[in-house]
């Protein structure tokens, strides 16, 4: 049994403070598959976005999916915004969807006191009316692929943190 977490959502939803939050209520380790990308790439994502297109980043992607299913357990696993693609995602663990409308994840990483670099740092969010599409796509495709479903909106990450918890241990 793998006993893996794996948190999708849409980009600025909250997937990193909620993992930060679990782990501090949990046995859970957390890791984050943009964060293993940058590692291995030795730079951002934003560069790799600029440098090599979309295309060989979902490449990226790919590898770090093979590598999860095949050497991690017990992980709280934190993932980017479409790495819900990965044809073996179910193959990593129990799939929790943090879900929010998009406008109040627009307003969260507004009001986040880091709100200029979070947006920075989010090439896909530079132009609102694209991403609201993006996310309008991708919400149906996160729904049909969770397990677990946690709303977000209104809650902090703790309160989240501790939901996911009660929840996903039905699964594991």
């Amino acid at each position: 049994m793998k006993n893996n977490i794996v948190l999708i959502g849409f980009m600025g939803v909250g997937k990193g403070s909620v993992a930060r939050e679990v782990v501090k209520h949990s046995d859970y380790i957390a890791i984050d598959t943009d964060d293993l990308i940058e590692s291995m790439e030795n730079r951002k994502i934003k560069a790799i976005f600029e440098q090599e297109g979309e295309k060989y980043f979902r490449k990226l992607e790919k590898h770090i999916a093979k590598w999860l299913e095949k050497s991690v357990r017990n992980t709280l696993i934190s993932t980017g915004g479409g790495f819900y693609k990965q044809e073996n995602l179910k193959n990593i663990g129990t799939i929790v969807l943090l879900d929010s409308g998009f406008d109040a994840i627009i307003k969260r990483i507004k009001e986040h006191p880091n709100a200029t670099k979070k947006l920075k740092k989010r090439p896909l969010l530079s132009d609102l009316k694209a991403a609201r599409k993006l996310y309008e796509e991708r919400r149906p495709e996160y729904l049909k692929l969770a397990d677990v479903v946690i709303d977000v909106t209104n809650k902090s990450a703790k309160e989240c943190a501790k939901e996911l918890l009660k929840k996903v241990k039905k699964h594991v």
